[in-house]
C-alpha cells in the first residue's frame, strides 16, 4: 500500500520536527500498513526550500532501513504560478508522471476556471494530475459538481484520511462521504503531519472499504 501523500520529512515544513520524529512516523505508518511511501512537503509559502527538501529526503532514506522512499512535492496552484511552469518537471513524483496539485481552500467556482488551464497544461506535458484533498475546498463542500467536473477532465481526486475525524478545517466529513458514494475518488492518503495521522489512515481504509468503496492508496 502507498501512502501518496504526507508530510514525514524532517523540518522542512509543517510536518515532523526533526529526523526522530520522521521514523516515529515511519513506524506509523508501517503499522497502518504502508508499504512504500511518496514524500510530498509544501511546496508553498513560507516553507517552500528545494534544496532543504531535498536533503532531507537523502538524510530520511539514509536512516529508513531499506523502506522504500520516493520524492514529490504537493504543489499549491498559486504558488506553481509564482515559480512558472518551468518547475513542472522538478516538482511531479520523481521517476513517475504524476503531479499532486494543491487548490485553493476558498477558492469559488469561478477560480477554476484559472485551474482548469492549469490541469490541461500539466496534462498536455503527460502528468496525471492528482487533487489533493477535495474535501477541503468550500467549492467542491458548496457544489459536489465541481468534483465530477474534475474527474471529467481526468483528474484524480485524493482523499486525505483526516476526513473520518472531521478534517482539518473540521467540514470535512460531509463531503468526503458524498464523494466517496459517488465513487468519485481514486486515492485515500495520510497526509500525515504526526505519527498519530496514521491511525486516521487505517480507520479510513477499514470503515470505507466495508461500505464498498472502490480507491486505490
Amino acid at each position: 500500500m502507498r501512502d501518496m501523500h504526507c508530510h514525514i520529512l524532517p523540518g522542512v515544513d509543517d510536518g515532523a520536527r526533526d529526523l526522530n520524529e520522521s521514523l516515529r512516523m515511519l513506524e506509523a505508518a508501517k503499522a497502518a500498513g504502508v508499504t512504500s511511501i511518496v514524500c510530498t512537503p509544501h511546496c508553498r509559502d513560507p516553507y517552500f526550500d528545494y534544496n532543504a527538501m531535498w536533503d532531507a529526503f537523502e538524510l530520511l532514506k539514509r536512516h529508513a532501513g531499506g523502506f522504500p522512499l520516493t520524492m514529490g512535492f504537493e504543489v499549491n496552484h498559486a504558488k506553481l504560478m509564482d515559480l512558472g511552469m518551468e518547475w513542472v518537471d522538478h516538482l511531479a513524483f520523481d521517476g513517475g508522471h504524476e503531479f499532486l496539485l494543491e487548490l485553493s481552500t476558498r477558492a469559488d467556482k469561478l477560480m477554476f476556471n484559472e485551474y482548469e488551464r492549469t490541469i490541461f497544461e500539466l496534462q498536455g506535458r503527460g502528468y496525471t494530475v492528482i487533487i489533493a484533498h477535495p474535501e477541503r475546498y468550500r467549492a467542491v463542500q458548496q457544489d459536489i459538481d465541481v468534483a465530477r467536473r474534475l474527474v471529467k477532465m481526468g483528474c484524480k481526486l485524493q482523499a486525505s484520511a483526516d476526513f473520518i475525524a472531521g478534517g482539518r478545517l473540521g467540514k470535512e466529513k460531509k463531503p468526503a462521504k458524498r464523494l466517496f458514494e459517488e465513487n468519485l475518488y481514486s486515492f485515500i492518503a495520510s497526509d500525515a503531519h504526526r505519527e498519530e495521522h496514521y491511525r486516521y489512515l487505517e480507520r479510513a481504509r477499514r470503515e470505507y472499504s466495508v461500505r464498498g468503496a472502490h480507491f486505490k492508496v
